[in-house]
């Protein structure tokens, strides 16, 4: 059951916005590559959609290390290469990139610079399992999850707060595979993808910064499941599922009220409004493509752009 009138959700048809040009494109072996995509030579895994204010477009290529930045209009070009893992990315306020990296943890890239630099490589000296996806609330506290290969054998993944003071604080553990992260448009409930398990699980944020009575939202089938997520300015969720080809809409309630149908490629990793307008755009790693779609509202908006 989709939602409780039983209609079927509202299918909106996303194009291809841009692709990974073929200069970028090298398949070939990677220990990422042989843990998360055994015995396939990948040229590319697209994520980690985020704009800037100049309107640039940043996405990450998680196997090579590489940070891509796509201009307005849409040329491609290579922003940061270095040893890491970088999936997630959200920009904060001073225009600096956050990178959620599984290999080395959260990073911070200064647009001038060739590298990043470490902001958090472990907690109480204790490795992290694999960052995957962050969020800023309204303040600049950054919200992050710890995915690494947890799954419902291993239900060990963690969502942390680092707070704008360098606290860094454990909000909710005991995930199988957290994945997406993200707050509802007025920042009192949290969001996490929770991949293994098929789910969005949502958690309502208390006044003293806690989450209380997390459960399931919402549950989903597939060979994969949830990733990267978006919200809207009517808090409706934006919920990319990476086995399904496209994102679903959510309603407050959970009901799903529209599809967004990728034309290439089933791998729908992540998600991202365009800063003041109701376009989203996706990527979908099968195919190194970047996808847009019209939704019926605009995005929640950014920290980074307030």
């Amino acid at each position: 059951m989709w939602n409780l009138d039983f209609s079927p959700p509202q299918v909106i048809h996303a194009r291809v916005l841009t692709q990974l040009p073929d200069s970028f494109r090298h398949a070939r072996r990677s220990d990422w590559g042989d843990a998360n995509k055994p015995g396939e030579p990948i040229a590319s895994f697209l994520e980690g959609p985020s704009f800037d204010r100049a309107g640039n477009l940043y996405v990450t290529d998680i196997p090579f290390g590489r940070i891509l930045r796509i201009s307005p209009a849409l040329e491609w070009t290579l922003a940061a290469e270095y040893d890491g893992w970088p999936n997630g990315i959200a920009i904060h306020r001073d225009g600096s990139l956050w990178i959620a990296d599984y290999r080395r943890g959260l990073l911070r890239l200064d647009p001038k610079a060739k590298a990043p630099e470490a902001i958090l490589g472990h907690r109480n000296s204790e490795s992290f399992r694999g960052l995957n996806d962050l969020t800023f609330d309204a303040q600049g506290n950054c919200y992050f999850t710890d995915q690494g290969q947890t799954g419902l054998h291993d239900p060990t993944g963690r969502v942390y707060r680092l707070r704008t003071t360098g606290q860094l604080e454990l909000v909710v553990g005991g995930i199988p595979s957290p994945n997406g992260v993200a707050l509802n448009a007025h920042g009192r409930a949290l969001y996490i993808a929770v991949t293994r398990a098929n789910q969005v699980w949502r958690g309502p944020l208390l006044a003293d910064g806690t989450v209380s009575k997390v459960g399931a939202l919402r549950t989903f089938f597939g060979t994969s499941g949830p990733d990267g997520m978006a919200v809207d300015v009517d808090n409706r969720l934006v919920v990319a599922h990476a086995s399904l080809g496209g994102a679903f809409v959510l309603n407050p309630r959970g009901e799903v009220t529209h599809f967004v149908k990728s034309p290439v490629g089933s791998t729908v990793t992540n998600a991202a409004y365009r800063p003041g307008t109701s376009k989203l755009v996706l990527t979908e790693s099968e195919t190194g493509s970047i996808l847009e779609a019209d939704l019926p509202a605009p995005g929640a908006p950014l920290f980074s752009h307030a």
